[in-house]
């Protein structure tokens, strides 16, 4: 998702966005063949378990400094940052 690129490896952020446009596209070219190939029904229901696949694993994300949806602590540096922006 293009929401967690600036956090991967911030001096790197250009190519990991690359590569994560990358995947969009090669998921479209991917499900574009599972209609061709595949009648509409499997393919739909092929379509709908990688994204509920890929929405359960996107709980076990985990960015340093920051608390993941199940786990983990912010760090001090993210604390103070939130506090910042809402008295701002």
């Amino acid at each position: 998702s293009y929401g967690i690129v600036p956090y991967v490896n911030p001096p790197a952020t250009g190519s990991i966005a690359g590569i994560v446009g990358a995947g969009g596209n090669t998921g479209a070219v991917a499900f574009g063949l599972g209609f061709r190939q595949l009648p509409y029904y499997d393919a739909f229901i092929l379509m709908g378990s990688c994204i509920i696949a890929s929405g359960v694993l996107s709980l076990f994300i985990c960015i340093k400094g920051h608390a993941g949806l199940v786990t983990g602590q912010d760090s001090e540096e993210a604390i103070a940052a939130w506090k910042k922006l809402g008295s701002a």
